[in-house]
Formats: C-alpha cells, sequence, structure tokens
C-alpha cells in the first residue's frame, strides 16, 4: 500500500472501473445531461467503456462540462499571462480561491485549450463525502487534503500532502493546483497562509527553503468572477464572525455552495498567469536568514502578484463607490451596470440592514482597496 493511498487520485488503470461504479448514479446522469443535452444516456454509457484514463476523461467529459457551464452562467472566460509559460513544464498553480469546484475546473480548461500540462488539484475532503462526488473528484486528478484531524494526525497529514506535491512535479511530471489558504476567501481578501507554504515546504530535506521552492516553480494566479455566484451564501458565516458567534454549516451547505458556484450567474471571468517565482526568492534568501521570516515574504511576494494582476470589474468599482457614498470611479462602469449591481445587491440580502449591506459591499469592493494598498506601499 503506497502511502499516499489515503489522499491520491486514480491511477489510469484504475479509471475504467470506478468510471463505471458511478456511471449509472443519478449524479452523473444529471452531469451528463448537463453537458451532453442532446445524447441518449445509452450513448454516453457505451462511450465510458472507451474510458481508460484520467486524460481521457478530462478531454471527453469534464472540459466539455466546463464549457457548458461557461456557456449557461458566465458571459465569457478572458486570460492573460499564460503565453509565457511553457508547453512542457510542470507549474506550482497558487492561486487566490473564491469558488469551490470552479477555480481549478476554468484554470485546467485553459491549461488544456494552450497545450499546456494540467493540474493535479487538491480539495477538502470534507467537500466530497458522497461516494459520488468521492470518485468523481479522483477521476478528474484531484487529491484530498484532510479536514477536522488532531494536531499530530494534522502534522502527518501535512508531511504526506507536501511529499505527494513534490512527487507530482518532480517524477510525475505533472502540474499542481493549490489553494494560497485553506477556504474560500469569502470576504474577497486574498492572502496566501503562510501554513500552506510551511506544508510545502516540509518535502524540502537538505535543500534551503528558497531553493526548493525554486524547483516547484511557483506560478501565482490571479481568479476574478463579476458576479459571485455564491455572494449570499457567504453572508451568514460572515454575520456570525462579526457578531462573534460560532458558525455551524448546514448539513447540505457544502454541496449547495457547490452547485451554486457552477450554475449561478458570473458574468465575465478572468484569469491571469503571473511570473514564476525565481530572481524575488534569491533576494529573500540573500537577506532573511530566519525561515518563517522567508515565508512570511514569500507570502508577501504571492499575495502582491495576485492582487495586482486581479481583473477589476466594474462591479468591483461600484460596490467601492457605495460602501464610500462616493463617484470617485464613476468614469470605470455606467449607470446601467450599477443598477444592475444594485437590483443584484436588493435580491440577495435585506438591504434594509445596514451590517449585511457593508459586508456585501465590502466582498466586492475588497480587491480594488487591496490594491489600492498595494500601489501606495
Amino acid at each position: 500500500m503506497s502511502k499516499f493511498d489515503e489522499i491520491r487520485y486514480f491511477y489510469d488503470h484504475e479509471v475504467n472501473e470506478k468510471l463505471g461504479s458511478v456511471a449509472r448514479d443519478p449524479m452523473m446522469k444529471a452531469l451528463m445531461n448537463f453537458t451532453f443535452p442532446d445524447t441518449d444516456e445509452q450513448i454516453w454509457l457505451e462511450q465510458f467503456k472507451n474510458i481508460n484514463s484520467i486524460s481521457d476523461f478530462q478531454h471527453k467529459v469534464i472540459a466539455h462540462t466546463v464549457r457548458q457551464i461557461l456557456a449557461k452562467s458566465s458571459d465569457g472566460l478572458t486570460t492573460s499571462g499564460f503565453e509565457k509559460l511553457d508547453k512542457n513544464t510542470p507549474y506550482l498553480f497558487i492561486s487566490n480561491h473564491r469558488d469551490i469546484v470552479l477555480d481549478t475546473s476554468l484554470l485546467n480548461l485553459v491549461l488544456l485549450e494552450k497545450g499546456l500540462i494540467m493540474t493535479a488539484s487538491a480539495i477538502g475532503d470534507n467537500l466530497v463525502r458522497k461516494s459520488f462526488l468521492n470518485v468523481l473528484a479522483k477521476l478528474n486528478r484531484n487529491f484530498l487534503v484532510q479536514r477536522g484531524l488532531s494536531i499530530r494526525e494534522q502534522l502527518t497529514s501535512s508531511q504526506t500532502m507536501s511529499e505527494y506535491i513534490e512527487q507530482q512535479l518532480h517524477h510525475e511530471k505533472s502540474s499542481v493546483w493549490i489553494a494560497q489558504r485553506e477556504g474560500r476567501a469569502k470576504d474577497g481578501n486574498d492572502s496566501t497562509q503562510q501554513g500552506v507554504l510551511k506544508m510545502l515546504a516540509m518535502a524540502a530535506g537538505d535543500q534551503s527553503v528558497t531553493d526548493y521552492f525554486k524547483t516547484l516553480r511557483i506560478v501565482p494566479v490571479s481568479i476574478s468572477y463579476e458576479y459571485d455566484p455564491t455572494d449570499s451564501l457567504k453572508m451568514p458565516q460572515l454575520l456570525a464572525q462579526h457578531r462573534e458567534e460560532q458558525y455551524v454549516k448546514g448539513k447540505n451547505e457544502d454541496f449547495t455552495t457547490m452547485l451554486s458556484g457552477i450554475l449561478g450567474q458570473k458574468k465575465r471571468i478572468h484569469l491571469h498567469a503571473g511570473d514564476v517565482l525565481d530572481t524575488e526568492l534569491d533576494e529573500i534568501a540573500a537577506t532573511i536568514d530566519n525561515k518563517n521570516k522567508q515565508l512570511q515574504a514569500i507570502a508577501q511576494v504571492i499575495d502582491r502578484s495576485i492582487i495586482e494582476n486581479y481583473k477589476l470589474w466594474p462591479t468591483k468599482y461600484i460596490a467601492y463607490d457605495l460602501l464610500h457614498n462616493t463617484g470617485t470611479y464613476a468614469s470605470e462602469y455606467t449607470e446601467q451596470e450599477k443598477q444592475l449591481f444594485i437590483r443584484r445587491l436588493e435580491m440577495r440580502i435585506d438591504p434594509s440592514d445596514p451590517v449585511s449591506k457593508e459586508f456585501f459591499l465590502t466582498m466586492y469592493a475588497n480587491p480594488l482597496i487591496n490594491k489600492i494598498k498595494a500601489q501606495n506601499i
């Protein structure tokens, strides 16, 4: 038994059998009806028999699913920065995290269409407790981040995951996607958790952190949705934190959020691939001796790239002006865009509650606020 068996995605020789085990699941039928609405069930069941690798499954099924999601729930996906990446090089993509499923799905569609190496992607095991979702995730090259562990178990789990990521990049020659933080940024503040970098560094062995991180070829990725389809679903947790109350998730909350993120209206979406971290790591190594301070500095470099390259849609400027009762950024949006955004706010929260309104607007305005701060540093 491999030490990675608890977290790894399926090997290619397992794919056909695992796909067959969920082929007649009602959720698979719903997925295929969404992806191929004009195709009879017997046809795709027959086609499943010829899917013998994860690459087959991603090319023949999931890529079409993501294109359908874009067609039905967005006004299109644009990209920048990916032309600088080498087609034969695996990268560690570290991105801001807004949507449970789409962040990595959209990145992989972009990588596929540009002929770049697709990613093995981290996903919390709490999100795939339903057996169908667990199989679907592993068919789509997701590896599991174990949640709800004791301190001692967390240490072992982090070590295993660090070694698995190292193996994917250096031995399997697969790119890897990981979010810059545990959980989504519900308030629109994109910041890298030092703990994520500490986990990655656990496989460094005798190398210094900066030397090892150079071998990972880290690419910060900025993902920007014009509308967040889960904006109102993030509000209860934000309000509970504001009231200093403990927030307890509902039984199917993660699944509901997943579906809302996939099917809800996003309008325009932009993905930017930043520069590979390289000379910045040399500078950190030359000026900082302490390992924790080095990790802190690396987190700041990633943050700066994600924030500076984040595409600011009109919704961010509108939210900022409404939040501050100003017209500072009126030239960045039309009156129609402003009215649409106000209508959305009124439909999704109680606009008579000033706290809810402030939190909703801040969620949208924070990327702009953070970009202003970054430019003033």
